[in-house]
C-alpha cells in the first residue's frame, strides 16, 4: 500500500490529484468505515486512516473522508477550541484551500472567505504570494498551510502575508520542519526532482525548515508563538484523530500600534 501511494503522489500532478480525489473519497471512505479513529473535521470514524508521503510515507495519517493529514486535525482542533472562527465576523484568507476546510469555511456565515492559489483549479483569486493583488491591512485571518517551503523567495512572501494581515489579525503559517535541526536549509543549485525530494522531502519543495522558521517570522513583524496544541490533549485524543505529537502551530499575529 506504502508503495502504491508513493508511486501516484509522485506520478500524477497535484490538480490533477485534486480532481481524482473527489470520485475515489467515497468508495474508500465507505470501505474502511469502523471506529477505531475519528476525524475531527466532520465526526466520522474508520477502523484505519490511509498512508501519505512524497518521500518517506507515513502510515495511518490520511482521512478517507475529507482527506485531512495530522496537520490539518491538528489545526481544526485549535480553530475549533482556543479561536473566535466559527462565531465572530471575520475577513479570511486561504492560501492553496484544502479539500477539508474549503467547502465547510465557503458556507460558514461569518466569514467572507477568500481563497487564493496560483495553481489550484478551487482558488477563487490567481495570485503570486510574493506579489499579493490586495490591499494594506484586509484580512482578520490568514490560512497559509505548506506553501511557503515551496516559494524561492520565502522573505518576500511572508513580508506581503504580514502586509495583508490586519492589525490584531492572526495568520497561521504551518511549514514542514525539522525539530532537530536548528537552521533551515536551502541550495538552488540542486534541480533534480528525485535528489530535492531525497534532500527536501519533496520534489517540488525549495528548502528543509529548521527552528529558525519562527524567528524569521518575528524578524518580519510577527508576534510568535510556535504552539505545541497537543499538550493540550490526552494520549487517548492523539491516538484517536491520529495527530503527530508534539507538531508546533506557528501561530501569529499582527500586533495593534
Amino acid at each position: 500500500m506504502q508503495k502504491v501511494f508513493k508511486f501516484f503522489l509522485n506520478l500524477i500532478p497535484r490538480t490533477l490529484l485534486i480532481r481524482l480525489s473527489y470520485v475515489v473519497r467515497p468508495f474508500v471512505a465507505f470501505f474502511l468505515r469502523g471506529t477505531k479513529y475519528t476525524d475531527p473535521i466532520d465526526g466520522n470514524s474508520f477502523r484505519k486512516f490511509l498512508p501519505y508521503g512524497y518521500e518517506k510515507v507515513r502510515e495511518n495519517v490520511l482521512s478517507p473522508s475529507t482527506l485531512s493529514l495530522e496537520r490539518h486535525r491538528l489545526f481544526w482542533l485549535y480553530l475549533k477550541n482556543e479561536t473566535n472562527f466559527f462565531s465572530e465576523n471575520l475577513r479570511v484568507l486561504h492560501f492553496a484551500p484544502e479539500q477539508a476546510f474549503y467547502k465547510r469555511f465557503r458556507k460558514m456565515k461569518n466569514l467572507t472567505y477568500t481563497t487564493t492559489d496560483l495553481n489550484s483549479p478551487i482558488a477563487d483569486v490567481k495570485a503570486d504570494i510574493c506579489n499579493l493583488p490586495f490591499k494594506d491591512n484586509s484580512y482578520d485571518f490568514i490560512i497559509c498551510n505548506h506553501v511557503l517551503e515551496h516559494i524561492p523567495d520565502d522573505t518576500k512572501a511572508m513580508q506581503e502575508l504580514f502586509r495583508v494581515l490586519a492589525p490584531g489579525g492572526t495568520a497561521i503559517l504551518q511549514v514542514p520542519y525539522e525539530a532537530d535541526r536548528k537552521t533551515t536549509f536551502e541550495d538552488d543549485s540542486i534541480t533534480d526532482p528525485k535528489e530535492r525530494a531525497a534532500i527536501f522531502g519533496q520534489y517540488d519543495h525549495v528548502r528543509v525548515y529548521g527552528m529558525d522558521y519562527f524567528e524569521k517570522l518575528a524578524e518580519i513583524g510577527f508576534k510568535v508563538e510556535a504552539l505545541d496544541y497537543t499538550k493540550t490533549l490526552s494520549n487517548e485524543e492523539i491516538e484517536k484523530f491520529c495527530l503527530a505529537k508534539g507538531e508546533l502551530l506557528p501561530v501569529c499575529k499582527k500586533l495593534v500600534h
